[in-house]
């Protein structure tokens, strides 16, 4: 059964007699069922539209004739003058081009009006001129909800097993995992993915959700404003950051368990921000969370946003925020956040005011399991909207490693590259890397790594200690402005280490 509150909201409007609807979905086949709801009750004929029938009465036999090209169709709408709902899907790029149709279609929505019926258009984002922009009602059709992907696993499993057997090994709580996976995807797309997870090897089991996130990965890249990341990393690979670990554990179980989580008042966990110095292990701590937490990693690169077309800019922001959703749950990574929204100027016309009014907006008011990992180098140009309670869930600083935290980053970067770490005096090596980041030691041993291997030696701790000498840390060239962020960060923000 289609959702109550967006059957209300067409009954609303069909009774106000607006005679021109967008139900924004890329759905058009639960968007009619849908409207199928509302014919009945009304009660109205309901008629559908399409290329190779034209427009044809929904549940009998033949079409109109001479209405498969769109402008006829809808002359014939405004021509009948009937109470009726008359739907139609895949009009974009007619209400963009084409002033004929438009005309054709404000008549229609005109000669409606005066009735009960309505013209229904289907569409995601579809863009309304001015011209007819006053007469439309846009209503948006949730993603399919639980139930409805249960229902299509059970018919799935139900007709795929009367051609072979079908054996299905899930735990209760797996298949809740599996189904909380499948949203975003449309019903079209969960049933394809099902299928072949399911016709692959005669089972459906746990490790089938790779192929959900196979799925929802191709989603994200034909969007092309978010990266997918493949979650490799772990927080066993973040050295010390015990706080933050601490504090990302806790709200793991109601990650994995949402509906045990609800019982207890708990909604999905918001976002945190990580503040601090550059190559401390913020953008590291955004891959480990994803790998631990068993969700999609994505990552926001804002500088996609922006086009030099007037509006543009705001649709990217519009469709990237959509498609984060529809991946849900995720992780969403937004590194160097001050750089897409740095506080003054105005050079842009105001855009980047716009897309942070927007962005702020979600952040508050967002319902969806998107959990936000933000990163940010630099206080002071970012702006104050961020730092309001309610926009995240924690506020982290993290600073420089200590000696027992070099001497385990140490020991990570050899263990990564086939080096014993036994075999080296890593107390020694923390000692001489003071004020060096975690990313300035992993440089320092790549490089002695490099300089090993070109003059065939093994590497040795004074070859290492070498290179650590010879790096100027970071801290040192900005301490000014890793003093003043450390200031600022002592009485606002949580140490993450």
């Amino acid at each position: 059964m289609p959702a109550k509150d967006i059957l209300r909201d067409l009954e609303l409007l069909f009774k106000s007699r607006y005679g021109l609807i967008h139900v924004d979905t890329d759905e058009p086949e639960r968007a009619l069922s849908l409207l199928r709801h509302v014919a009945d009750r009304f009660p109205l004929p309901l008629f559908t539209w399409s290329r190779v029938e034209g427009i044809h009465r929904v549940d009998r036999a033949g079409s109109i004739f001479d209405t498969k090209e769109p402008r006829k169709a809808l002359a014939h709408v405004a021509a009948a003058g009937i109470p009726a709902i008359y739907h139609f899907h895949g009009m974009g790029t007619h209400l963009e081009t084409d002033e004929v149709f438009r005309a054709h279609l404000r008549a229609g929505a005109r000669k409606l009006e005066g009735l009960e019926g309505a013209v229904v258009l289907t569409g995601s984002g579809l863009a309304f001129p001015p011209d007819l922009s006053p007469l439309v009602a846009t209503v948006a059709l949730p993603g399919p909800r639980e139930g409805e992907y249960r229902d299509l696993l059970g018919n799935l499993l139900r007709d795929l097993g009367r051609r072979g057997r079908v054996d299905v090994d899930l735990s209760r709580e797996e298949l809740a995992s599996l189904l909380r996976h499948l949203s975003g995807l449309t019903l079209l797309e969960a049933e394809k993915v099902l299928t072949k997870a399911i016709v692959e090897d005669g089972r459906l089991a746990a490790d089938d959700i790779r192929h959900v996130i196979e799925a929802k990965k191709a989603v994200v890249e034909r969007e092309g404003l978010l990266e997918y990341y493949p979650a490799e990393q772990t927080l066993a690979d973040v050295a010390d950051l015990a706080s933050l670990k601490a504090w990302l554990a806790k709200r793991r179980s109601a990650v994995a368990n949402p509906a045990r989580a609800t019982e207890y008042g708990l909604a999905f966990p918001r976002g945190v921000l990580l503040l601090g110095v550059p190559g401390c292990g913020k953008s590291l701590s955004a891959k480990a969370v994803a790998r631990e937490w068993g969700l999609p990693l994505l990552k926001f690169d804002t500088s996609n946003l922006y086009n030099k077309y007037i509006g543009e800019s705001e649709k990217n922001f519009k469709r990237a925020i959509q498609a984060a959703e529809r991946m849900a749950p995720v992780i969403l990574w937004i590194d160097e956040l001050e750089k897409a929204f740095a506080t003054g100027g105005s050079e842009d016309g105001g855009v980047s005011q716009r897309i942070l009014g927007s962005f702020l907006g979600w952040m508050q008011d967002r319902r969806g399991e998107v959990f936000i990992v933000a990163t940010a180098n630099d206080i002071g140009r970012l702006p104050p909207e961020f730092l309001r309670k309610g926009r995240f869930d924690e506020i982290f600083f993290v600073d420089l490693p200590d000696a027992d935290t070099r001497k385990e980053i140490f020991r990570i970067h050899l263990a990564s590259r086939g080096m014993d770490p036994g075999t080296f005096d890593l107390d020694r090596l923390a000692r001489r890397s003071r004020e060096l980041s975690g990313s300035e030691i992993e440089g320092a041993v790549v490089s002695a790594l490099y300089t090993a291997f070109a003059e065939t030696r093994t590497l040795t701790t004074e070859a290492l200690e070498r290179e650590v000498t010879g790096t100027v840390p970071l801290a040192v060239t900005m301490a000014e402005k890793i003093g003043a962020l450390r200031e600022w960060a002592s009485t606002r923000t949580v140490p993450a280490n």
